[in-house]
């Protein structure tokens, strides 16, 4: 499938993009460009391959949850204007 230019006006008016005429060549090869990858994709031989709606349908993998402050304060409050042991200082907002 090829895409002419009227085709492309058409496509960016829907679209609501204002496109000048100078950028119509240059949009009408990218669109070219998709529509060939999109039918590239049609060719993969899927036969047999359940489809699949989501990630929803797959086990996750757990694991415990671990707390933890990363044990770098210090590095993460080096460049702090103000600071009060381990956190940030920030003036008082509202009196």
């Amino acid at each position: 499938m090829s895409l002419d230019a009227a085709t492309v006006r058409r496509i960016a008016r829907l679209a609501r993009i204002r496109v000048d005429d100078a950028e119509v060549e240059t949009l009408q090869s990218e669109l070219n460009a998709i529509l060939g990858y999109v039918e590239q994709l049609a060719e993969v031989n899927v036969e047999g391959v359940t489809p699949l709606s989501g990630g929803a349908q797959m086990a996750l993998r757990s694991r415990e949850d671990q707390l933890s402050d990363g044990g770098i304060a210090d590095k993460i409050l080096a460049n702090a204007p103000d600071r009060v042991g381990h956190f940030f200082a920030v003036p008082k907002v509202v009196e």
